[in-house]
């Protein structure tokens, strides 16, 4: 069964140099400290983000949604953008990488004086973290599709963990992920606390009925930069999109479903819970994918 993040193993992986506060590590070296914010709370926050034919894709649009995660927990980056752009390009440089590389930068609060939760207690600058992969979906989840199944697991309220941060803690997801997997889905299909659709554990969901296509309000979801590379496409090829509540049922009567997300851009649904679809007929979603990858040559 395919997933969304099926990737082509690299043996180049094993020797790749990984940043960690200003130095680089082999990757068996690569270490943070067991009082490091990530390891005791999952503090901090993360971006994905993909360097294909020598440049870094939306870099700015991944940056500003970083910055504007810390400050949504008041975390304080003591680098500034310019300086996280040059890690990330020393990373590629050092690393002698051309393309076909996704790379996960972390921001954590920092190193805790004892593993507690209050900020006070954080003793360091934020550990900030880059990690490069030479990493490739598999061809097959374009051909297959994915299968998506509902689950009981729900984004939350604004006010309890804020499903719109890409935070580390994403034990909401991944427990989502979990009840999907025991249906033999490769992702879940998650709801809002106002029982809309609302999203993927891991992906962004969008639906295609009558040439129109739509997706959630993304009032309780991450703020995709694919997701929004996606909607922007639509509006300047004059196809509808609309960002709105809808239920499973309208869900269900779709023509098409796709997923988005930086590793894999955009791969089709073939079925969700017991309703399969014909991705064969994604005149949307091909058009869509296709329009995608002309934009990752500008």
């Amino acid at each position: 069964m395919p997933s969304s993040h099926d990737y082509i193993k690299d043996k180049r992986n094993k020797k790749i140099k990984i940043f960690i506060n200003n130095k680089f590590y082999s990757r068996d070296k690569a270490k943070v400290s067991v009082f490091d914010s990530s390891v005791i709370l999952g503090d901090g926050i993360w971006s994905g983000i993909r360097f294909h034919n020598n440049k870094f894709l939306f870099l700015k649009d991944h940056l500003d949604r970083l910055y504007d995660d810390a400050k949504k927990i008041s975390l304080k980056i003591h680098l500034s953008k310019k300086q996280i752009s040059k890690i990330l390009h020393d990373t590629i440089n050092i690393n002698k990488m051309k393309t076909d590389v996704h790379l996960r930068l972390v921001v954590s609060r920092g190193i805790k004086s004892t593993p507690y939760q209050d900020p006070a207690f954080t003793i360091s600058k934020p550990t900030i973290i880059v990690i490069p992969e030479y990493k490739q979906p598999q061809d097959n989840i374009y051909r297959k599709g994915l299968v998506l199944k509902t689950v009981k697991t729900i984004r939350g309220p604004h006010n309890v963990q804020d499903p719109r941060i890409n935070s580390l803690s994403k034990l909401n997801c991944i427990i989502a992920c979990i009840e999907a997997k025991k249906q033999k889905a490769d992702e879940a299909l998650m709801f809002d606390i106002n029982g809309n659709i609302a999203t993927n554990n891991s992906t962004h969901f969008f639906y295609v009925k009558n040439n129109c296509v739509y997706t959630s309000t993304g009032k309780y979801c991450v703020k995709g930069i694919t997701r929004q590379k996606v909607i922007d496409l639509c509006k300047k090829n004059k196809i509808k999109v609309y960002q709105r509540n809808f239920k499973l049922k309208d869900v269900l009567k779709a023509d098409e479903a796709f997923v988005t997300g930086t590793f894999a851009n955009i791969i089709p649904v073939k079925k969700i819970n017991s309703t399969k679809f014909n991705i064969r007929n994604n005149q949307i979603t091909i058009k869509l994918r296709n329009l995608y990858l002309e934009l990752m040559e500008r």
